[in-house]
Order: C-alpha cells, then sequence, then structure tokens
C-alpha cells in the first residue's frame, strides 16, 4: 500500500522456523504471492500516514522494517489486533531462525 495508493487485502502466515512472514491472496491460491524475512526486522505502530484519510487508519496501522532497509506497511482490522501482530513479529524476529 505505500507504493501504491490503495490498499490490498492479503492474507498473512506468520512462520518461526524460518522467520518469514508469508502472505497469499485471500481469494485462494495454495502459493505465496510473497514473503518478508523477519530475521532482525523492526516492527513498530505506526500513527499517521501521508496522503491517508486519518478517520480510516487511525490506531490500526503498523510497518515491518526489514535487515535489508525494507519499508512494508500494514493495517490491521482493529487497534488490538494491530497489538497482537506486533507482538508477534517482534517475538519472530528475535527467536526465530
Amino acid at each position: 500500500g505505500h507504493r501504491r495508493k490503495n490498499w490490498k487485502v492479503r492474507k498473512f502466515v506468520l512462520r518461526e522456523d524460518p522467520a518469514y512472514l508469508h502472505y497469499y491472496d485471500p481469494a485462494g491460491g495454495e502459493e505465496p504471492l510473497g514473503a518478508i524475512h523477519l530475521r532482525g526486522c523492526v516492527v513498530t505502530a505506526v500513527e499517521d500516514m501521508p496522503d491517508s484519510k486519518k478517520y480510516d487508519v487511525e490506531n490500526i496501522l503498523f510497518e515491518i522494517i526489514t535487515a535489508n532497509d525494507i519499508h512494508y506497511f500494514f493495517q490491521a482490522a482493529s487497534p488490538a489486533e494491530r497489538t497482537e501482530w506486533i507482538k508477534a513479529i517482534q517475538a519472530v524476529s528475535r527467536t526465530g531462525k
């Protein structure tokens, strides 16, 4: 979503061994569309994003910055879900292989 001006719905699977976040087309398909290597990444809550409507994204955005300095922005369904994703990804980035 940060490279284009629209958000795409994706299904995500978090894996610890190896430490990856794979993403899939939610309409189906067994093969992932891509993967984000999480070992050594930084994940943080994002409170404000330029070019977004504040009422659409308030308290539900987070960002992953990989060890290779690639930035990914995500929108959770709720503030509680955002917190769960951040905690889970932080744990995998520290302990995953």
